[in-house]
């Protein structure tokens, strides 16, 4: 089941779970929309993998399988 992290890992943008700004590879490396285009070009810069739109978890599926709550943030080089 995906964590659906609460950040972008590079600008630490807030990413709630009907985001449909949220990107994520393979690896559920998370990602604003912003950062996962322009700056990654559509590749995560962790794995290589393409950045895809995160699914929405409906919202009676998130009361009871709620979202991450632990943030994320690696301070990617193209990020600083």
């Amino acid at each position: 089941m995906l964590q659906l992290r609460p950040n972008c890992e590079c600008c630490d943008r807030d990413l709630a779970p009907d985001s449909v700004d949220a990107r994520i590879c393979t690896f559920e490396c998370t990602f604003c929309a912003d950062c996962a285009g322009q700056r990654f070009e559509g590749l995560c810069p962790n794995c290589w993998g393409e950045l895809v739109r995160r699914p929405i978890r409906p919202a009676a599926a998130l009361a009871r399988w709620p979202a991450a709550t632990e943030r994320v943030l690696k301070g990617h080089t193209p990020c600083a």
